[in-house]
Formats: structure tokens, sequence, C-alpha cells
């Protein structure tokens, strides 16, 4: 039996019928545009998100990277939270390949940024200061608990880049738990953004790939800027098709993976030493911390859980993330809390 992998659903696998598209994909060059498969995951995608078109990319990070190097020149800055996976986890890709500087504002729990900082962090028109080109939203916000940002707070948001005569960047990589959570079409998440990215490989189980979405002239530009990041695949239809299924089988069923991380929650909390993050969880990521009363820290925790075939996210010295997914079950719910259980209490 595999462990109960809860340290993130990266760790997802393809399903049956993924691999079974995968090997069955019709397929061209796409470098050449001929990938029929590609163009329609593209097309299918764009139309999800209410955006003229998209474009296929290796990783969240390269469509992050493609996008703002493709709103941004070099010596511009971007506004962006001090917390965003851009800014922690994207090896200071903006900076060391585009010239771009980021300018970080505080998240506040829930992930937003506050109108008032925004407006502060927009310089001037003045030689001395970097030009403000961009602000960027990431939604669910991963370190803020996998938070969802509301369609109203990220159309103030492009109202006031737009009253500015800025760009609005989306990282989505899990936009479609924001809209399973929040209840509305994620193209009305998207539609103050002028690009949005989201992730495939996450808990969408499909095992590689992102899409970028935009209007036509944008998608060009980061069309381009694919190329030069080495991005450039040929028969990726055989990775596409597994895209396409996850558009179609597992969007519809995130829902359930955000009812287990409640059931995981709820289990959790009852036991003595753990302290749920308030609201925890938004969606499919549980955030707890243990109380000082527990005589070992996250990681001996994690060991001790390892050794019951149960594998957790450490994100701090007493600090845990799960994260639930789609082979994430209800009988792997009860055995994680078991496992924690009997770790705990010694």
């Amino acid at each position: 039996m595999p462990p109960i992998d809860l340290r993130s659903d990266t760790v997802t696998r393809p399903t049956p019928e993924m691999r079974e598209a995968m090997a069955k994909a019709p397929v061209g060059d796409d470098v050449y545009g001929e990938d029929p498969t590609v163009n329609t995951l593209q097309a299918m995608a764009a139309e999800m998100l209410g955006k003229e078109a998209g474009l296929f990319v290796p990783s969240g990070t390269m469509g992050n990277l493609a996008s703002i190097l493709a709103h941004c020149n070099r010596g511009d800055e971007i506004i962006l939270g001090h917390l965003a996976h851009t800014f922690l986890y994207e090896a200071g890709g903006i900076a060391a390949l585009g010239g771009i500087q980021p300018h970080t504002i505080p998240n506040q729990p829930d992930g937003t940024l506050k109108p008032e900082d925004i407006r502060a962090a927009i310089r001037p028109d003045d030689a001395h200061f970097p030009v403000t080109r961009l602000i960027t939203l990431e939604n669910t916000h991963n370190r803020c608990g996998g938070a969802p940002l509301t369609a109203e707070y990220t159309r103030a948001v492009g109202d006031l880049a737009k009253e500015h005569g800025l760009r609005l960047h989306l990282d989505g990589a899990r936009l479609f738990n924001a809209a399973a959570a929040l209840g509305v079409p994620p193209a009305e998440l998207t539609a103050p953004a002028d690009s949005v990215t989201f992730c495939l490989s996450k808990g969408l189980c499909a095992p590689v790939g992102s899409v970028i979405c935009g209007d036509e002239a944008f998608i060009r530009k980061a069309h381009r800027i694919r190329k030069q990041l080495g991005g450039g695949m040929r028969q990726a239809g055989i990775l596409a098709a597994a895209g396409i299924v996850a558009l179609e089988q597992i969007v519809p069923r995130l829902e359930e993976d955000h009812q287990r991380a409640r059931d995981l929650a709820s289990g959790l909390a009852a036991l003595p030493g753990v302290i749920l993050d308030p609201g925890s969880p938004h969606t499919n990521m549980v955030y707890l911390t243990l109380e000082e009363s527990i005589p070992f820290d996250a990681a001996e925790t994690a060991r001790r859980l390892k050794e019951r075939d149960v594998l957790a996210g450490v994100v701090g010295e007493r600090r845990f993330r799960l994260v639930t997914h789609y082979w994430i079950d209800d009988e792997a719910v009860q055995r994680a809390v078991a496992a924690f259980a009997e770790v705990l209490a010694g």
C-alpha cells in the first residue's frame, strides 16, 4: 500500500484516464504550432478563463516568469506580496533573467494586498525611480493557508491597476480550487487580469505543465519568451492530453478534496496539542502548529509519521501544511488522523 502523501498536491499521479489519453493523443510539432492536442488544450483553457488565447508551458514557474517578462522591460518594477510564490519560490527569475525589480508589500492573512499599500507602492514619474509596470496577485494563496481571493477583490485591484496605467497578472496556480471554494466560474475570478497562469500538475493530477492565458497580442509575446527560456516542446500533445482530461474530469470534483481537508482538520483539531490556523482549511490545505506541550518538533513528528506511512509537509519549527488531493480518500484521512494521534500521544 503506498504511503498517504499529504506533503503537497504536486505529488499527484496521472489518473488511468489520463494515461490512456496520453497513449492515444494525436501529436505534431508544437514549435511549428502543429500539435493538435496542445492546440485543443490551449483553446479550452482560454475559453474556460474568458481569455482570447492560451499557451502551454512546462511549469508554473515558467508561466509566471514568461508572463512577467512579457509585461515588463528591464529595470521595471512589479508590486507583489511578501509571501507571493513568485517572490519566495521561483529562484529570483524575474530579476536574474529579466532585470525586473520586485517591490513587496505585506500580504494580509487572507492573501490579499491592501489597496492603500498598492497605491503607496506605485512609483511617481521621476527619473530617479524604476517604472512601476505590473501588479501580481496569487489565487489561491499558498502561504496564506490556501485562501481564495474573491472576484470582487480582484476586480477592485484590476480597477486600481487601470487607474494608474498598470497591468495585472494573476498567479492562479490553484485557480480552480478558488473557483470551487467560492462557487463561481473561474472566468469570473480572472476577468480583471491581463494575464493568468494555472497549473495542471498540482491538484489537477496531470504529470507536467501549466497554461498561460491572455489576449492574443500578449500570448504572442509570451510565446517568444517561452522559446527564449527553452520551453519550446515538440510532440507535447502527449503531455497536453493529460491536461485536457484534468480540465474535463478533475476540475468538477475539486470540492471533494476540500471536504476531505475539512474532515482532516476536524479530526486533527480534536487532538491535544494541535492548533489549527484560523479558518483553516480554506480550500485543500490544512495549516497547523504543535503546542509547546508536544515534546518534539515538526521534523521529528514528520519522521515518526513516516514510519506509519504518512508523509506530512513541514513548513516551520512546529508547523505543518497538509494538502488533500485526488489520491487522498476518506480512508486515508482517517488513517492520517490516527497516525497523528498515535505519534502525538508519545
